[in-house]
């Protein structure tokens, strides 16, 4: 199983977040990849993403956070579904040492992605975001 979040826009204009997985054993159809670092202890407010896309971290832990207080750590390895392109959004910041070393993954149109909410998936934590 390899650990992933979908971040998506919710029926009430903010972005949200569910725990889960990818598959590990099936194609996603694909159109670009493109690798990209950002220095240790950087930072990015609120914003959206412009397109339907795995964010695949390579290196650097960041912890995520929305409008509404849902917040989560990705740590290497892990896999971020971006689908909260309209709406409040949300923020990252690094939480280590290391820069992000990242791999950004553009669907095609209307591919499978392949995620899997986790069926026993905790409430994730709240805490009010400022934005």
């Amino acid at each position: 199983m390899i650990r992933a979040y979908r971040l998506y826009t919710g029926p009430d204009g903010n972005s949200h977040v569910v725990r889960g997985s990818v598959s590990e054993s099936k194609l996603v159809e694909a159109q670009t990849i493109l690798f990209k670092e950002t220095p240790p202890h950087s930072s990015y407010d609120w914003h959206n993403d412009p397109i339907p896309q795995y964010v695949i971290t390579l290196a650097g832990v960041l912890e995520f956070a929305t409008v509404g207080g849902e917040t989560f750590t990705i740590h290497p390895g892990e896999v971020l579904l971006a689908e909260d392109h309209t709406g409040s959004g949300h923020k990252w910041r690094l939480i280590n040492d290391d820069p992000w070393k990242r791999a950004y993954v553009v669907f095609k149109k209307d591919a499978n992605t392949l995620f899997e909410p986790d069926p026993h998936e905790p409430t994730l934590a709240r805490s009010p975001a400022k934005r």
